[in-house]
């Protein structure tokens, strides 16, 4: 399969075409993984909102009753519980890795056991998350998948 890639004007809008001879279920997958990238999410920094892409969020972790946003170099806080963002991310390549974090899996760079069971995963800003031993398989089953 060639992949083309164009450069486009920064007034048209983008988009992405692909050529096949049928819709096999090589496609179905590169059409899923496309559509699991797209969308938004609220966040707020300094009292200003705004509107964070799903392909932006490093991590989402909650303290002490507060729910952030960690994108590469930022953080945005968000109104919505862990368990909401849950719901909302689980068909994408979102995980719940804690008991307070969820991780996208697209920016894991490395994973190392640590103590106890859990493991450390490390991301492609350099930061590391834990990953708790209850949640280990999860993980490891969503990376499967």
């Amino acid at each position: 399969m060639e992949i083309k890639i164009r450069k486009i004007g920064s007034d048209e809008q983008e988009y992405i075409e692909i050529g096949c001879h049928k819709t096999d279920e090589r496609i179905n997958e590169i059409v899923r993984f496309l559509r699991s990238r797209q969308g938004t999410v609220d966040g707020t920094k300094e009292d200003i909102q705004y509107q964070i892409p799903l392909t932006d969020i490093f991590y989402i972790e909650s303290v002490d009753d507060r729910t952030f946003i960690y994108l590469e170099k930022d953080c945005y806080e968000s109104r919505r519980r862990l368990c909401e963002f849950e719901g909302i991310l689980s068909s994408r390549s979102f995980v719940r890795i804690s008991k307070s974090v969820i991780v996208d899996l697209m920016k894991v760079v490395a994973i190392r056991p640590a103590l106890n069971g859990r493991f450390l995963c490390r991301l492609t800003n350099g930061e590391e998350v834990m990953i708790s031993r209850k949640y280990v398989p999860d993980f490891k089953e969503k990376l499967k998948g």
